[in-house]
């Protein structure tokens, strides 16, 4: 048998979800303000680590500096430390820092964009460039009074990740409110990747033949400790950095995304179109109506499915070679009967959540939920759940036999 070369890197999998919310600073300063007030950087990282089994997670609030100020506490307390590669390293999890921008350029509605660099010092640059461009450089999401052309020339300067987030969503997605191609807004080859968004997956975005350069990722957009990991990315790396992050994006010298997690679509909040004024989810077979089929009303939000097919230039689903699978995920808290105390229990009696979701075996976590809970778990895992298809800003749900 041939053995490695001295200089061959061995590269292992490792879960990442790379767009989770700060709520609140530890001393309790806002920063995003619809986040939950337990979502600080320190207890992130100990959900991310001890709960979630999420290995590499980017927090893309990294740019206030009440965050940073945590930021330096844990590094000076040793309780976190920076490491070799871009990122900051607490127990069996990496973190990368982050943030997420809105920009509104001339001809459509604003969308947000992520952007991630290598280490503190990059993003405390990047926090002194912006804070004379938006209202309020303390909290999440602001708007920036540049173009996005302009943001992303800077970003990539100063070695940062530019992904478009949840890119089809009727609120805040490029492709979603704003523009038909993402060309319209962003030179294509300054783009790392496309955020999917919790309402869209990878055969509905093979309709569009412009992403098929791209790689794909799924991640929370976690707005609560219990909303991390519920979409993830299964990444081939040496080691989780920013350096070997970067080097997966492109493709390089092994490292690849080798799976794609994501909240089934149909669980997502803006999957199908809505009426505004007859609050109702519009029929899946209506997708393409320009006024509501029930009241007549034009005040629609236009779904996921909906615009996906609106923009498509393929009758049927393509991939580019090498696309990775993309497995539909059910987080535990979507299934009936999982509440915080027996996802407690889990966790403590059986493994994290990534573990119990995609590895551990039905008998085993039977022993804490019960047969009917364990099956709609394996069930879902096999990608044999039924969903009733979430609209207008409210979740899907499980369907029960």
């Amino acid at each position: 048998m041939k053995s490695l070369e001295p200089d061959t890197p061995i590269l292992k999998p490792y879960f990442a979800d790379l767009h989770v919310h700060i709520g609140r600073s530890q001393d309790g300063q806002p920063v995003k303000i619809s986040g939950s007030k337990d979502l600080t950087f320190l207890n992130i990282a100990r959900e991310a680590s001890e709960r979630k089994g999420i290995e590499l997670i980017g927090i893309i609030d990294c740019h206030s500096p009440p965050v940073q100020k945590d930021i330096m506490d844990c590094l000076d307390s040793g309780e976190m430390e920076e490491v070799a590669g871009g990122g900051i390293r607490y127990r069996d999890t990496t973190i990368v820092t982050g943030i997420e921008m809105e920009v509104k350029d001339e001809g459509g509605g604003p969308f947000h964009l992520l952007g991630y660099l290598p280490d503190l010092g990059a993003m405390q640059e990047w926090t002194s460039w912006m804070k004379p461009l938006m209202t309020n450089i303390n909290l999440s999401s602001q708007r920036l009074r540049v173009t996005a052309r302009e943001l992303q020339q800077e970003l990539l300067a100063r070695g940062g990740i530019l992904v478009p987030a949840h890119v089809f969503t009727p609120h805040r997605g490029l492709l979603g409110c704003s523009a038909d191609r993402l060309s319209d807004r962003l030179d294509p080859e300054g783009i790392a990747a496309i955020e999917l968004g919790l309402s869209a997956d990878t055969t509905m975005a093979g309709l569009l033949s412009e992403l098929d350069k791209y790689p794909f990722l799924t991640n929370s957009d976690a707005h609560s400790t219990g909303m991390i990991g519920r979409e993830c990315n299964e990444i081939l790396l040496k080691e989780p950095t920013f350096a070997e992050l970067s080097m997966a994006l492109k493709g390089r010298d092994g490292r690849r995304i080798i799976a794609n997690y994501g909240l089934h679509p149909r669980l997502g909040k803006y999957h199908t179109t809505y009426c505004n004024g007859c609050k109702q989810a519009v029929p899946e077979t209506e997708e393409s109506s320009i006024v509501c089929p029930s009241c007549g009303s034009a005040k629609l939000i236009r779904g996921v499915s909906g615009r996906i097919l609106q923009l498509a230039d393929r009758r049927e689903s393509r991939q580019p070679i090498g696309r990775p699978p993309y497995l539909p995920q059910v987080p535990l808290s979507f299934f009936p009967g999982v509440g915080p105390a027996k996802r407690e229990r889990l966790f403590k009696e059986i493994g994290t959540e990534m573990e119990v979701l995609h590895r551990i075996p039905r008998d085993r976590i039977a022993i804490v939920t019960g047969d009917k809970i364990a099956d709609l778990i394996v069930g879902a895992r096999e990608g044999n759940a039924v969903f009733a298809a979430g609209s207008g800003g409210s979740y899907g749900s499980i369907v029960q036999s």
